[in-house]
């Protein structure tokens, strides 16, 4: 039986004109693009001011990082400087006796040469590579008087401790060099990372530099009231102990102190003076490097702090944490250095009542604030350095 299906042209018509199928196919395709577009976002959309936010922070973490690796560094260049320079001093002078031994030698060989003695033997000791398989292989030493013999061995001794001594310097030389180009890229790091962060900030509207200070004052309550939480906690385990304490003395009717209580007392001591330098500190610019007096970084001002009471903190907080008594932070006192994040590239001392003071970042001043300014998942550690 004949299909009676009526017959369609190919195509679709648009305003009267009958299109191929190809023209439709890429008509289709341009509407989907169009829709596409319309729907996903731009890749240059601009990130919310919470994105923003995380952003800067994480950039200035990276950048107390990427400093304390720059102290680090300087700290070793500096060291390595110092070496360089004694071992410069060290082959001058002993340059200087080497000079001396050969002029005395020069002076014998004169006087063989005047008397018809050996001269070339010992003018040709003074150029040898290695003058004592020089020394070994020739008969010299029976031709040498005793003080010829004493000043063969002088000169013998003195150019292998400069030979050996040159060589020294011509490493540390070298690793100092090193260690230089290390603290460059430390330093160009450190400058990147809060370059793009004051990129970031300077794109800010008004409204959203608002919306962003409205954001780090909720951060900074919620820090306060995990601060006051701590300092009731203290006060109510300190009441508890000298409770207990009462409660001992009274059943056995004693008042000594304790062991404990002399070192509390001692440490104290040490940590009001580190406190009261901190607190004059109060005010003056985080500085990344910075050591004071002017300006600091946070491990700059910890270690500046505690050196007014004669505890000399290392540079670096990777180094700081490493110096003292590791404690629990319930257990915190005035004057225990807190470090943060688990790369542990911040640092604090703690004032009591869950605040400490510290150099927070660049842009910022040193300041009290407390120790839950970032969470309590970013404390690291808390250690009583004395």
């Amino acid at each position: 039986m004949a299909s009676h299906r009526k017959w369609s042209p190919t195509g679709t018509r648009i305003a009267g004109i009958r299109t191929p199928a190809l023209a439709t196919a890429a008509l289709t395709s341009v509407a989907l693009l169009s829709q596409t577009a319309n729907a996903a976002p731009s890749a240059d959309s601009k990130p919310s001011i919470e994105e923003v936010e995380k952003k800067v922070d994480d950039l200035y973490h990276q950048a107390e990082a990427a400093t304390e690796k720059y102290n680090a560094t300087r700290e070793k260049t500096a060291q390595q400087r110092k070496r360089v320079d004694s071992l410069l001093d060290d082959v001058a002078q002993r340059t200087e006796k080497l000079n001396t031994a050969r002029d005395e030698l020069g002076s014998f060989a004169a006087a063989q040469y005047r008397t018809g003695a050996s001269a070339p033997d010992t003018a040709t000791l003074l150029l040898a590579d290695n003058p004592q398989d020089y020394f070994d292989q020739t008969q010299l030493m029976s031709r040498l008087t005793s003080r010829q013999k004493v000043a063969v061995d002088d000169y013998i001794t003195e150019q292998a401790a400069t030979t050996k001594k040159r060589a020294e310097a011509s490493q540390s030389l070298q690793t100092l060099t090193t260690t230089q180009s290390a603290l460059r890229t430390s330093k160009a790091d450190v400058q990147r990372k809060l370059a793009e962060a004051r990129d970031l900030l300077s794109k800010l509207t008004a409204d959203e530099k608002a919306r962003l200070a409205a954001i780090e004052k909720k951060k900074q309550e919620a820090a306060d009231r995990k601060a006051a939480e701590l300092a009731q906690q203290q006060a109510a385990a300190e009441k508890k102990a000298q409770e207990a304490a009462a409660q001992q003395r009274t059943t056995t009717g004693t008042t000594a102190t304790t062991g404990s209580s002399a070192t509390d007392s001692s440490y104290t001591a040490k940590a009001d003076k580190a406190l009261a330098f901190a607190r004059a500190q109060v005010g003056k610019p985080y500085v990344w490097g910075a050591t004071g007096p002017g300006s600091y970084d946070c491990s700059g001002l910890t270690q500046a702090a505690w050196k007014t009471a004669g505890v000399d903190l290392p540079r670096t907080t990777w180094d700081q944490v490493n110096v003292g008594t590791t404690v629990p932070l319930s257990d915190i006192k005035p004057g225990d250095l807190v470090f943060f994040y688990d790369d542990i590239s911040h640092v604090g001392l703690y004032v009591g009542n869950g605040m400490m003071i510290h150099a927070p970042k660049p842009g910022a001043y040193v300041r009290e604030e407390s120790i839950f300014y970032g969470g309590e998942s970013i404390i690291h550690s808390v250690v009583r350095p004395a």
